[in-house]
């Protein structure tokens, strides 16, 4: 059996398809990944074996280029060409595609799987994307629902609509080109009757949350056995365990100022610093031996020696720090931040950090919560109940369905 996953956006949409790339391939499947180009998904997938596929432009560099609202057709209709085409070549042969990341590619790789009669698997990493009557949709890029509807349900409508606008006639006149009928909601042809929902329960609980027919596997994590680079060991070994700080491609949303902040945040509580560099390139602002620079590396590893995690609340981290134990301190930018914030603080494994702009006094003051022995008791307590079985939930799954002949669907 050969699948084939596909996706394009942060690492946030990539580690997770690694998880399950390995977890497919010691069933017995084949497996590849089509993902962007950028060189720590290619080394990620590298260290697994697993082959990748490379699709459009740097995900790093776009990110950087942050493209105003107006230009998001344009670069939509880029996108999806290049994935009709690099993922139509990647799925010959294929008996499944599960496609993720961003909407407009998510809905290019299914309208592949559609032309050539391939099971079709949609995912998401967050609740979001998601209609639901309990809760509002988030906005879209340059576009805005209704300020004084209350209804959920209109405002899911008018959030199809919002997705049309900006992705339908890109998406459309691609599928025309290789014989397609056209798709009149482009949110819906993505998330259909059923998705996977690849998150973890007690972080994201989501029974009877939405009309959809929605599988929760639990969060996609490869359990990484690489060691920590010997300098990084040095430097824990050195002193109390520091708090890390890390906000992987969000960090260029943030203040320009941000390494500087979050020093001194840390220090005001006479604690060493350990600054994740992430998409910024965010660097030391002193040669003081309390602090330490890291780039890619064993999260899952370091979680369980530092005193706290300061991040933006994207999910793998999120989930990754709760297993370990580790208090967090979460400064949402956007999307499913803010709620993953929340659920952090609801939790008492940390807390939520209010805005996306800390100060030095802001964090400190948020540090010094997630640094009491309360929090710490707590997050060690809930660290046991975090699923780790979610790549094995959705492997079996899907092989399941495959070898039973399911028509595609959209999980």
């Amino acid at each position: 059996m050969r699948v084939l996953l596909s996706t394009y956006g942060s690492r946030g949409d990539v580690e997770p398809l690694v998880g399950l790339a390995v977890r497919l391939r010691e069933l017995g499947a084949g497996v590849r990944v089509c993902a962007p180009p950028d060189e720590d998904f290619a080394q990620r997938l590298a260290g697994t074996g697993v082959p990748l596929v490379p699709v459009g432009p740097s995900a790093r560099a776009l990110t950087k280029a942050a493209p105003p609202p107006s230009s998001l057709p344009r670069r939509a209709a880029e996108l999806i060409a290049t994935q009709l085409d690099v993922v139509t070549a990647a799925a010959e042969g294929c008996d499944a595609l599960v496609a993720t990341g961003m909407l407009p590619t998510a809905a290019g790789a299914l309208s592949v799987a559609e032309r050539l009669g391939v099971h079709a698997v949609s995912v998401t990493f967050q609740q979001l994307t998601l209609p639901s009557r309990h809760f509002p949709p988030g906005a879209r890029p340059g576009r805005q629902s209704s300020p004084e509807e209350t209804d959920n349900r209109v405002l899911w409508e008018e959030d199809a609509q919002n997705v049309n606008a900006l992705y339908g006639e890109a998406l459309n006149r691609h599928r025309a080109a290789i014989g397609m009928p056209p798709v009149d909601n482009v949110r819906d042809h993505v998330f259909t009757d059923r998705a996977l929902l690849a998150a973890d329960p007690v972080l994201v609980p989501w029974r009877d949350m939405t009309e959809l027919d929605l599988v929760q596997t639990g969060a996609w994590i490869l359990p990484d056995e690489r060691p920590l680079p010997e300098e990084l060991e040095a430097f824990l070994d050195a002193g109390a365990p520091p708090v890390y700080v890390g906000f992987g491609s969000m960090a260029m949303h943030t203040s320009p100022d941000l390494a500087r902040v979050v020093v001194r945040a840390v220090r005001a509580h006479g604690r060493r610093v350990l600054v994740a560099r992430g998409w910024a390139d965010l660097a030391l602002i002193d040669d003081r031996d309390d602090c330490f620079a890291v780039g890619e590396v064993n999260q899952q590893a370091l979680f369980g020696r530092v005193a706290a995690v300061v991040h933006h609340g994207g999910a793998g981290t999120t989930t990754t720090a709760a297993r370990a134990g580790a208090p967090q301190v979460v400064v949402p930018q956007f999307a499913d931040q803010p709620y993953m914030a929340a659920r952090v603080a609801e939790l008492g494994i940390g807390t939520a950090h209010d805005g996306p702009a800390p100060t030095a006094e802001s964090l400190s003051a948020a540090l010094g919560t997630a640094l009491s022995p309360e929090t710490r008791a707590r997050a060690r307590a809930v660290a046991g109940t975090i699923r780790t079985d979610g790549t094995t939930v959705a492997a079996e799954l899907l092989l399941d369905a495959v070898s039973r002949g399911k028509p595609p669907v959209s999980a």
